[in-house]
């Protein structure tokens, strides 16, 4: 099963608070973190793309600001995040700066992930910053974040994220070492679960209560991420993380669970563009742009000879020959009035028609799909 990490292109790596911050002293475990960083590491050197997601900027902060151990208002949640976060992104920076990897810190609210255009943009700054060979440090914005827009708990910010950048595996480091049939703390026959293929009602009774000191759920979040970032074409694995070099541990066959995903994340993403959203607009392709359409090709500017509709950068549009025979459907990259100043163009005019370099491709053949249904082979 380790396989399934060893050969991801993608992999995103939940960590806890109490994995990553000393409760008695308020600082980072840096040790254990220096570790992981080596793990980070040989995954980059055998070309994988790691996104993290952490916790740990309240526990940091809390104790630089005098705020004790007890119970936090929300404000003093925010300020302790924001004293914290500075701490946090330094230690991701000092840890991986040796092995010649550059932290980005990015934060973000549960609407980031759900609000279309932000979303988009979250998306895109990601994998950017993936291209560019720096590993994402991600955490709630907990400075802005009131109990209505927060997600309350990184098991399911990390699952979204994998969900946003289309990550293969999604790696929830804990305190345990996978699911259970029971509690463990309290029932000495509990059985260790090694697979979940599908998330049924038997498995997520074995979830059971959160227990006290949890704080965000326990296994009740850890089974909601799964069921995200399974149905995102994500498989997820939870695994414990209180050992150094944590990864290494999950490829060299330690204990573990692994809950599996039926699909891939590129399927996952073209069912959801060709079944889930409306059209809010059209583009009409040329005889020559609908013929690399269907080899798998991007729509560029140039391919397109009419626009129609109401549509912001983001939207789904319906994709169309001469006849008007809707030959796909995408999201594209130009709200409608940009896309029909540019359609007909080439892509190196862009600039030069709208007054800004936006993507050379109207839509991009990985948020496309063919009309037929949404076809793997399409965007490879």
């Amino acid at each position: 099963m380790s396989q399934r990490l060893s050969s991801a292109r993608r992999i995103v790596i939940k960590i806890g608070s109490a994995l990553l911050v000393d409760g008695a002293t308020g600082t980072v475990h840096r040790r254990w973190l220096e570790a992981l960083a080596a793990d980070i590491a040989a995954l980059h050197g055998k070309g994988c793309e790691v996104v993290i997601t952490t916790s740990g900027a309240i526990a940091l902060g809390r104790r630089r600001l005098g705020l004790g151990s007890g119970a936090l208002r929300l404000e003093e949640k925010q300020a302790a995040a924001a004293s914290g976060q500075i701490h946090l992104a330094h230690a991701y920076q000092e840890v991986l700066a040796p092995h010649g990897m550059m932290a980005a810190q990015i934060l973000l609210t549960a609407a980031d992930t759900e609000e279309r255009r932000r979303y988009l943009n979250a998306r895109s700054t990601i994998t950017t910053l993936l291209r560019l060979g720096a590993v994402p440090v991600i955490n709630e914005n907990d400075t802005v974040a009131t109990e209505e827009i927060r997600f309350g708990d990184n098991d399911r910010l990390a699952a979204r994220v994998a969900q946003m950048v289309s990550a293969e595996v999604l790696v929830l480091l804990s305190d345990i070492d996978g699911l259970y049939t029971a509690d463990p703390h309290g029932d000495p026959g509990a059985v260790h679960v090694p697979e979940v293929a599908r998330l049924t009602p038997e498995i997520e009774r074995m979830a059971g209560p959160p227990r006290a000191g949890d704080g965000s759920g326990g296994m009740v979040t850890k089974l909601s991420a799964a069921r995200i970032a399974t149905a995102a074409g994500c498989h997820m694995v939870l695994a414990a993380g209180t050992g150094a070099n944590p990864i290494a541990a999950i490829l060299n066959g330690a204990r573990c669970t692994w809950f599996l995903a039926s699909t891939t994340p590129r399927t996952a993403r073209k069912h959801w563009i060709a079944g889930t959203l409306k059209p809010k607009g059209s583009v009409t392709l040329d005889a020559g742009a609908c013929r690399a359409l269907g080899a798998g090709k991007s729509v560029l500017p140039a391919g397109v000879t009419r626009v129609e509709g109401r549509f912001d950068r983001g939207d789904a549009v319906a994709l169309c020959d001469a006849s008007g025979r809707e030959v796909g459907r995408g999201l594209i990259a130009y709200a409608a009035a940009d896309a029909a100043r540019i359609a007909g163009h080439k892509s190196r005019e862009i600039e030069a028609l709208l007054g800004y370099r936006g993507r050379d491709e109207l839509i991009h053949r990985d948020d496309l799909v063919l009309a037929e249904g949404p076809r793997e082979e399409a965007g490879e």
